[in-house]
């Protein structure tokens, strides 16, 4: 059984709507820092403010980078994350390169990867790869995996929210059984009730990306897309 306190300690909460405003990120803060979430993951244009607005609590700042189609230069990936740790980000979700994961150039996703890798761990700060795994199969899953931890990430993550589907429970089993031992691994998009986050968690899931926090951490089930 989980509490409360335990499941958001698990949870980086997502602001990362393109409407969501200056006065949304103040609202969200106040709502973490009650909650005691272990982040909020924000846009880059608003890491600076979110450090701000966090700065007496123990909320951390993580935000995401090349978002959400990872579809970025691999330079211009690389400076993202040193602007992101400048700006006082103290996690990293980038986007793989899907399209040229799904063409098959494994090494060009892999130093894509470890570009970001290089500049965040210097820094101390952990790089998570979403896949948005909705475009893949299973076995894709599990290759973009293997080239994460290849790469030296932390975390391998699903989805960023605004691609097909969400985070699957066949997903998380292929990560776990893939890196689970040797990496991270965090669902994200379409977590809006508290049976769906336990029951990732119960997976073997470390971190839940979650837009619906309070209701998620209430019981109840949220409306809405993220």
């Amino acid at each position: 059984m989980y509490t409360k306190e335990q499941v958001a300690k698990t949870i980086d909460h997502a602001v990362l709507k393109p409407e969501q405003t200056l006065a949304d990120l103040k609202a969200n803060a106040k709502m973490c820092i009650k909650n005691k979430v272990f982040s909020m993951c924000v846009k880059p244009c608003d890491i600076k403010a979110a450090k701000e607005l966090l700065k007496n609590s123990d909320v951390k700042v993580s935000c995401v980078l090349s978002f959400p189609h990872g579809a970025d230069a691999t330079p211009v990936k690389a400076f993202q994350a040193e602007q992101a740790i400048e700006d006082g980000t103290d996690e990293i979700d980038m986007v793989m390169n899907i399209g040229r994961f799904l063409s098959g150039e494994y090494d060009y996703v892999r130093e894509d990867i470890k570009a970001v890798v290089d500049v965040a761990h210097k820094n101390n700060v952990l790089v998570k790869v979403i896949q948005e795994s909705g475009h893949l199969t299973l076995e894709q899953i599990a290759k973009a995996c293997e080239l994460s931890y290849e790469a030296g990430a932390d975390f391998v993550k699903t989805s960023t929210g605004f691609g097909p589907g969400g985070a699957k429970p066949e997903y998380i089993e292929v990560m776990v059984k893939t890196v689970g031992d040797k990496m991270q691994v965090k669902p994200s998009g379409g977590i809006r009730d508290w049976e769906t986050a336990v029951a990732f968690l119960e997976q073997g899931a470390d971190r839940l990306g979650i837009g619906s926090t309070e209701a998620v951490l209430n019981g109840a089930t949220a409306s809405g897309d993220y």
